[in-house]
């Protein structure tokens, strides 16, 4: 099991954990998936629901999460976690998954998301490099690679430089969501917008648009309302993802029985506050139902934002024209911020599985500077290979279904250690177990199995991904 080692600095106060929670969380997510919910399920009602239930399940886990937290405050948080619950392999199999598909896949598409917004002002980004049969290379995916090789050197500089960095842009991207939720609220409630996207609230339908452009309808009610629910909210789960990353730099974090929990509940709190006002503002701004063949981003509506921009659709209700570079630049300083948080986290994560002797020598070597920075580097590299792959989009939903299982997991293992580990030193216990841990487990699961039925292709494929780690584990204990 891995403990905290000396060499590390205790640099981070509670502000600095909560910005990493809040900005590891806020990227372009909320900027774009409302879209495909408001097609999912057509209702201004159900959207909200469905907002409203991923911030209670996220802030459900960060409360249980936090038990664990001040019982290991090591580097590698749920890693540790994990292997004190159920050992070496399910905790190799976790390292594994974050490694191929979590971590470095989310860094992946998030540094494309900020070349994607980087376009908007230089379009000759668009340009294509080179293209083969199997490849294709634009400068886009360059710039993406470049953000991520700055965002790394920047972190391997110490655990001081990161987190300026990250205060830096948490405080930004807050300031320029609340800036746009308060003013389309203000300019949206002085039109009939909101009234009419309130009229049936709860009347659900998916849409879906027909190869000849024409619309079609689905009506949704009982189990079908339900799997709906269930199929859509890996796109808000998604966009609420990576809080737990503060968990693994817990080596770095000043007071960190206290600070860790204390750090989840506020980012996470702060963080669904803003995405359910951002979508009420949206909802202010556009009716849900539109024309895919609109002109306008009244005409197309939510549903049918141009390549599913609603934020850029209600800035440009709010400013005009000029609304679109403003929502690319807020787009690049929160997926540019999102990802300085998850890459200085992951490489914690990769130097615990190292002192454990399962991954990479050499990841477990701190730099002059007190962080591990070949961990930073290997982690940088292979999330270079997804930007120029082009599979980030796909690594994604499998890293969205495998991840959700693993929290399933950490949160059923403080059953386990409160029966396995009963004198162990708990400073805080999870807020109201065994309800509040449960209800998570039992939501999750539900929905896992929703996401399994719906999407078995992408699902399976997730899961494969965590059981090839099985004779991975296997052949590289066997080699040591």
């Amino acid at each position: 099991m891995s403990e905290t080692i000396v060499g590390f600095k205790k640099e981070l106060n509670l502000l600095n954990a909560t910005s990493i929670v809040a900005g590891s969380m806020i990227g372009s997510g909320i900027f774009i998936v409302t879209a495909a919910m408001a097609r999912d399920l057509g209702s201004a009602g159900w959207i909200l629901f469905t907002w409203f239930l991923t911030g209670l399940l996220t802030m459900s886990a960060a409360l249980s999460y936090g038990e664990l937290a001040g019982m290991m405050p090591n580097a590698g948080g749920q890693y540790v976690y994990i292997q004190k619950a159920y050992g070496k392999l399910v905790s190799f199999l976790y390292g594994w998954t974050v490694f191929t598909v979590i971590q470095t896949g989310v860094i992946a598409a998030v540094a494309v998301a900020f070349a994607n917004y980087t376009a908007v002002f230089i379009p000759k980004l668009e340009t294509i490099i080179l293209e083969t049969a199997w490849l294709t290379i634009t400068f886009k995916q360059i710039v993406a690679i470049l953000s991520i090789l700055l965002l790394t050197y920047i972190n391997t500089n110490g655990i001081e430089s990161g987190k300026k960095v990250q205060l830096f842009f948490t405080a930004a991207k807050l300031f320029a969501l609340f800036a746009l939720i308060i003013m389309g609220l203000y300019i949206g409630l002085e039109s009939n917008v909101l009234s009419e996207n309130f009229e049936n609230p709860w009347v659900a339908f998916r849409t879906v648009i027909n190869e000849d452009k024409t619309i079609s309808f689905t009506e949704l009610s009982g189990l079908a309302l339900v799997g709906a629910i269930g199929a859509t909210i890996i796109n808000s789960l998604f966009s609420s993802d990576a809080w737990n990353n503060v968990t693994f730099i817990a080596a770095e974090i000043k007071d960190p029985k206290k600070n860790i929990p204390r750090s989840l509940f506020l980012g996470t709190l702060i963080v669904t506050i803003v995405y359910i006002l951002a979508n009420l503002a949206y909802l202010s701004l556009l009716p849900v139902l539109g024309d895919p063949n609109g002109t306008t981003d009244l005409t197309k509506g939510i549903m049918f934002a141009s390549e599913d921009r609603v934020g850029a659709a209600a800035a440009n209700i709010i400013l005009g024209n000029i609304g679109v570079f403003v929502m690319a630049a807020l787009i690049m300083i929160s997926t540019f911020g999102c990802n300085s948080g998850i890459i200085l986290a992951g490489g914690r994560l990769f130097y615990a599985m190292s002192n454990d002797g399962l991954f990479f020598k050499q990841a477990k070597e701190l730099n002059k500077n007190n962080v591990p920075a070949k961990a930073l580097w290997v982690q940088c590299a292979w999330a270079c290979i997804l930007c120029l792959s082009g599979k980030y989009g796909d690594l994604l939903t499998y890293a969205t279904f495998a991840s959700l299982l693993f929290y399933i997991l950490t949160i059923y293992g403080i059953f386990i250690l409160r029966k396995k580990e009963p004198a162990m030193e708990r400073p805080y216990k999870a807020l109201g177990y065994p309800i509040v841990p449960m209800f998570y487990i039992v939501m999750t699961t539900l929905i896992c199995a929703i996401l399994f039925i719906y999407d078995t292709k992408n699902t399976g494929f997730g899961l494969a991904i965590v059981l090839l780690g099985i004779p991975v584990y296997y052949f590289t204990q066997k080699k040591e």
